[in-house]
């Protein structure tokens, strides 16, 4: 009765925190400004420091994953969020490149805890059933297209605010980092874990890398754990350089804050309506999101590259943005329900974990490339380069997973059925 209990709450908690705790809020709108107008940093130092980000996530991602084994996942999430309230300050503080770098080490360990515990509480919360991933992403789609429509409010505070003084907007996301710690200490553990001592990290290590070695070898999620991780880098590295093509292409800096406040709700709508995506498009649903998104990068680089006259250009970006915020909105409720699908709970931690490994190595890539390009040529063409390689590795993945992955049971291979049997 008690762990029944503990489960509801859970599940009542979880829209309200995913609402307010998935991602940070008065932050996006304004950050590339804060830190290139109020702070004085390059652009290109300014994408250099964000590249170390998935650097540190990768560095913390074991560590972080013994901890939340030996401490549970409640406690976890209460000290992933303090460490991004503390990078959060530490942005606040600093005025050179090594402050953010120090900020970004903070805020990867706060995230890649957050990232492995989150969608597991309430994974674990729902009634074993054939309806459970279903309702997870269910859950998961409305906390998501919630935030994001608290974000777009947040957004548009943030550019209003940001005009009158840089630092209020970063304060008031201080301000919501606390208020996730303060929510993430209202969930109940379901499964209860020992203090932490030698033998019990040594047991989380072995156990983590047998779990790797397992799930590595079915076709269908090393496919799925490798084209999630590749969208999702994607989707992660733009966002300095979705402000970089607004300033390249002259749009006033006011009207970043609405901008952004719109597409987010974009985002919103779509999340919510996730369900209706994979309904239409079943086993095409990751290739339907993904290619568009890729290709809109061409689009984006060349017309902003191009003599066109300004109006066609604002028209282009806010079209390009469009699309991308479309993808985005249903994009991570439904990897996560294709991935948690077919497993059991103590693996489900360790395919977040190495999602998010795989996220990371890709996100740095794309990222570091960016920072690279950005020295040498305008954001335009660095969209225009991305854009074309990045369409390449979509299509080149997409047909490999086509005998792999959204199959009937029956058709999955004997390594797939081993480890679906395990549920």
């Amino acid at each position: 009765m008690e762990d029944t209990k503990a489960k509801k709450i859970n599940v009542e908690l979880y829209t309200r925190y995913k609402t307010f705790s998935w991602d940070l809020l008065f932050y996006y709108a304004i950050i590339y400004l804060f830190f290139t107008e109020t702070k004085g940093i390059s652009a290109a130092d300014v994408l250099l420091a964000e590249s170390t980000y998935p650097i540190f996530k990768m560095l913390f991602l074991i560590p972080a994953t013994v901890l939340i084994n030996s401490l549970g996942k409640r406690m976890s999430l209460i000290i992933g969020n303090s460490f991004v309230a503390v990078a959060i300050f530490t942005y606040i503080l600093g005025n050179n490149f090594w402050f953010i770098v120090l900020g970004e080490l903070l805020s990867a360990i706060g995230f890649i805890i957050k990232g492995v515990c989150e969608s597991n509480i309430l994974y674990d919360s729902l009634e074993k059933n054939e309806k459970r991933g279903v309702f997870f992403a269910r859950i998961e789609g409305k906390g998501t297209s919630y935030y994001y429509y608290i974000d777009a409010i947040s957004s548009v505070i943030a550019g209003i605010l940001f005009a009158i003084n840089g630092y209020i907007p970063m304060f008031l996301c201080l301000l919501t980092t606390i208020f996730s710690i303060y929510l993430a200490s209202k969930f109940q553990d379901i499964d209860k874990r020992e203090k932490i001592d030698l033998k019990t990290v040594k047991d989380d290590l072995i156990d983590l890398k047998n779990s790797y070695k397992l799930f590595s070898k079915s076709p269908r999620l090393k496919n799925l754990l490798f084209f999630g991780a590749l969208i999702s880098g994607i989707l992660l590295s733009v966002t300095m350089l979705r402000s970089g093509i607004m300033q390249e292409v002259g749009i006033p800096s006011g009207y970043f804050g609405l901008i952004f406040a719109i597409m987010g709700l974009i985002s919103g709508i779509s999340a919510r309506n996730e369900h209706r995506f994979h309904k239409k498009y079943r086993n095409k649903t990751l290739g339907k999101l993904a290619l568009p998104l890729v290709i809109s990068f061409i689009i984006l680089g060349i017309i902003c590259g191009s003599g066109a006259v300004y109006g066609i250009k604002v028209i282009t970006v806010l079209i390009v943005f469009l699309v991308q915020y479309i993808v985005k909105g249903p994009f991570y409720p439904l990897i996560k329900q294709y991935l948690n699908n077919f497993t059991t709970t103590k693996l489900r931690t360790k395919i977040s974990s190495s999602f998010n490994l795989l996220e990371n190595i890709l996100r740095f890539v794309i990222t570091f490339v960016a920072s690279i390009l950005l020295r040498v040529t305008t954001t335009s063409n660095t969209f225009t380069i991305l854009g074309c390689v990045l369409t390449l590795v979509v299509v080149l993945t997409l047909d490999n997973m086509r005998t792999k992955v959204g199959l009937k049971p029956e058709e999955y291979t004997e390594k797939d059925t081993n480890i679906m049997n395990l549920q």
